[in-house]
């Protein structure tokens, strides 16, 4: 049975994090297989895609609201499945995709999160970024992009950009797709075995899977450090697609509730409109 909300059950709890304790290929909420929770998807879809709609057209009213969605994870973890499955099934109008890639030389003058700012969603919109700014603390730890006093920089002020984000309106939505290193090892064998996948294999993905190590450890202190009550983290297993995909979904949903955006009113005397609709001279 599916409880009425998943966020306690994927929600990290405050404190030191070890994400060898947490399953990869757990379903919490969860109890029917991958051909139920496809179809628990599809059953949600319309509900997420009007609750949506709701927070894009409140935003005619001036509201500020906005909601980010921050998908983090090891290569081949979903963050492009997700947008395909998930956050594809509501009004492309109304969601702004940005895939964070290595920094441009522009980028790389200014403060790590400069480049974050310019991409903010606007007003009404569902932004999603594909990796973020946790890219520097998490890159950056691993192969000493930046020295440990930046390092350290970095969390507090990720911890306060978010806070910022919060007070002006924006529901921060920060999502780690916990996948495990065999699981890994499959999805690139997958992308060798198939000449449609190619183009999204690297031999880099292969060299970084000996810093494997080393990356957990790195999310474990970003996550400890980052996990604040404006703006906690949610560690979703994902090593089963079906239910990364249900999951986020449901997240989304949740969290668009509990937004509550309401229709805008008319700004119209409705009546007298259906009335110049309804007498008007018919078109010859």
């Amino acid at each position: 049975m599916t409880p009425a909300t998943v966020e306690p059950l994927v929600r990290l709890p405050p404190g030191p994090v070890s994400l060898k304790d947490i399953p990869t290929d757990a379903t919490p909420g969860f109890d029917g297989d991958k051909e139920a929770g496809e179809a628990a998807l599809a059953a949600l879809a319309p509900e997420l895609a009007d609750v949506q709609e709701r927070l894009f057209a409140e935003r005619t009213t001036g509201s500020p609201r906005r909601l980010l969605l921050i998908l983090q994870g090891m290569d081949t973890s979903g963050k492009g499945g997700v947008l395909r499955h998930t956050v594809g099934v509501v009004d492309p109008q109304g969601v702004q995709i940005t895939a964070f890639k290595a920094p441009t030389a522009e980028e790389l003058r200014h403060d790590f999160l400069w480049r974050i700012r310019q991409a903010l969603p606007e007003p009404g919109h569902i932004g999603v970024f594909d990796r973020s700014h946790y890219e520097d603390v998490l890159i950056g730890r691993v192969h000493q992009l930046a020295d440990a006093d930046e390092i350290e920089r970095r969390y507090d002020a990720i911890n306060e950009f978010e806070q910022e984000l919060v007070a002006a309106g924006t529901v921060v939505l920060k999502c780690m797709l916990h996948i495990s290193a065999a699981e890994q090892k499959e999805r690139l064998l997958a992308r060798l075995d198939n000449p449609a996948k190619y183009w999204k294999f690297s031999p880099g993905d292969v060299d970084e899977r000996a810093h494997w190590v080393a990356y957990r450890e790195a999310y474990e202190v970003a996550l400890e450090r980052t996990n604040t009550e404006v703006a906690p983290w949610h560690v979703v297993p994902s090593d089963r697609k079906w239910f990364r995909n249900l999951t986020i979904a449901r997240l989304l949903h949740e969290k668009l509730l509990q937004m509550a955006p309401t229709w805008p009113p008319a700004d119209f005397d409705v009546e007298e409109q259906r009335a110049r609709l309804l007498n008007e001279v018919p078109v010859a």
